[in-house]
C-alpha cells in the first residue's frame, strides 16, 4: 500500500491557520510566475501579463473552487480574448493606438463596458465563471492587445500558467481539479 502524499495546503492552514496558507499562497505564486516568466525569457515571449495574476491568486488561495477549474481559466480566457478582440473591430478601433496612449474615448468606453458585460453572460451561460477573464477582456477591448502575435501570447501564457500552476498544486498533494470544477466529473 503506497504511504498518502501529504497536502501541503492542508498542513500549512491546520499548523497556522492564517500564517500557513499565506505562507504557502506566496511561495507557490512565486514558484509558477518566476517559472512561467523565465519560460517567457527563454523563448523571447512577454508570457507574463495583468490577467495571470488572478487566475494564479485563485490557484494558490482557493484551488479547489470551480472559478480555479482549468476549464474554467481556459475557456474565460479564451471566451474574454474573442469578445474583446471583436469589440475592438466591431468599434473600429483596431487601428487606434492602445487607450493608453491615446486616452479613453466614448468609443472605448462602450465597447470596453460591453465587451465585458457579455463576457459575464457567456461565461455564465457555459457555467464556467471565471472573474480574471474580465482583465483579458479589457486588454484587447482598450487596445492593448490587438496582434495575432499578442493572440498567440495570451493563449500561451494562459495554457502554461495552467499546467505550471495545477500541476505544482498537485505535485504539493493539492489535489486541484484536473479540468472541470469539483463535483463534475474529472481527475
Amino acid at each position: 500500500m503506497a504511504p498518502r502524499r501529504t497536502d501541503l495546503l492542508a498542513a500549512a492552514r491546520e499548523r497556522s491557520p492564517k500564517a500557513g496558507p499565506a505562507a504557502y499562497a506566496g511561495v507557490v505564486a512565486l514558484l509558477v510566475l518566476g517559472l512561467c516568466g523565465a519560460i517567457g525569457l527563454a523563448v523571447g515571449q512577454p508570457l507574463l501579463f495583468p490577467s495571470l495574476a488572478p487566475t494564479l491568486l485563485l490557484f494558490v488561495q482557493s484551488p479547489h473552487q470551480p472559478t480555479s477549474a482549468p476549464r474554467n481559466v481556459l475557456v474565460g480566457h479564451g471566451v474574454g480574448l474573442l469578445l474583446g478582440l471583436g469589440a475592438l473591430h466591431l468599434f473600429g478601433l483596431a487601428d487606434d493606438p492602445p487607450v493608453t496612449e491615446m486616452g479613453l474615448t466614448a468609443a472605448r468606453v462602450v465597447a470596453a463596458a460591453g465587451a465585458v458585460a457579455l463576457t459575464a453572460v457567456v461565461l455564465s451561460l457555459l457555467k464556467c465563471q471565471h472573474p480574471p477573464a474580465g482583465t483579458t477582456t479589457l486588454l484587447f477591448a482598450l487596445g492593448v492587445f490587438t496582434t495575432p502575435s499578442d493572440v498567440a501570447t495570451v493563449v500561451a501564457g494562459v495554457v502554461l500558467l495552467v499546467v505550471v500552476g495545477v500541476g505544482l498544486n498537485r505535485l504539493l498533494g493539492v489535489r486541484q481539479s484536473l479540468w472541470a470544477p469539483e463535483g463534475e466529473a474529472n481527475a
